[in-house]
């Protein structure tokens, strides 16, 4: 793990959506696809404002969220919302979006249909995750009911998960397909996530999932 500090939020936004854009062309040069995986959440808002107007092949970028909640992507919970409103937008509206949702009281109903859509784009050429201050990331969650299953090394390519309290289930990529990623990025911003980084190296990955794809990941953290 790398970890690169900056002196404020606006610079890591310039760096990291620079850096994201850089990888993706070289990963074009290489591949006739490629995939970009990016979490939901508000903090990578302003890279997805940066990365959306990059000059840069998108119709041959698949685009998929690292997890999912189950509603449909008009909700307000619902991180394809936040997506389509913050990257799928300007040039990078020419991308193709590999939806991690589909109409089904519950995603084990639809888990072979939205895997056989996955499968053909792997494995990720860049990936970005966040993390919760629960040392949480994608929806590999402490407490979750299979996050054991979604942590193992032969797990299948998306894990649904239930976890206390929550008001929905959620479909998440597992760690060993996140692992895959050619280009690992984790964003962290306040000294309360880079603390909880911190902890995290000490604990085991069922206390601190975010562990399970922190090797060769570089972390981008401003105060």
């Amino acid at each position: 793990m790398n970890i690169i500090e900056y002196p404020d939020e606006e610079m890591l936004v310039i760096d990291l959506s620079d850096k994201l854009a850089g990888e993706l062309r070289t990963a074009l040069d290489h591949r006739e696809r490629v995939l970009l995986v990016v979490p939901g959440g508000t903090t990578p808002g302003p890279v997805f404002d940066a990365l959306c107007a990059v000059d840069l092949d998108w119709a041959r970028v698949d685009v998929l969220a690292s997890d999912e909640r189950w509603r449909p992507e008009v909700h307000v919970r619902s991180n394809t919302r936040m997506l389509r409103e913050r990257l799928l937008v300007e040039r990078a509206a020419a991308a193709r979006f590999l939806p991690l949702y589909a109409k089904a009281e519950t995603p084990e109903a639809v888990l072979p249909e939205l895997e056989s859509n996955i499968h053909p784009s792997l494995p990720i050429d860049v990936l970005l995750l966040g993390m919760g201050a629960d040392m949480h990331t994608a929806s590999l969650i402490p407490g979750a009911d299979r996050l054991d299953e979604a942590l193992e090394p032969h797990a299948p390519i998306l894990m649904p998960m239930r976890v206390p309290d929550a008001p929905e289930p959620r479909l998440t990529l597992t760690a060993r397909v996140l692992n895959t990623a050619l280009s690992k990025h984790l964003m962290i911003t306040g000294q309360a996530k880079r603390a909880a980084l911190e902890r995290a190296r000490g604990l085991g990955m069922r206390e601190a999932p975010v562990r399970a794809v922190l090797d060769d990941m570089t972390v981008h953290w401003a105060a």
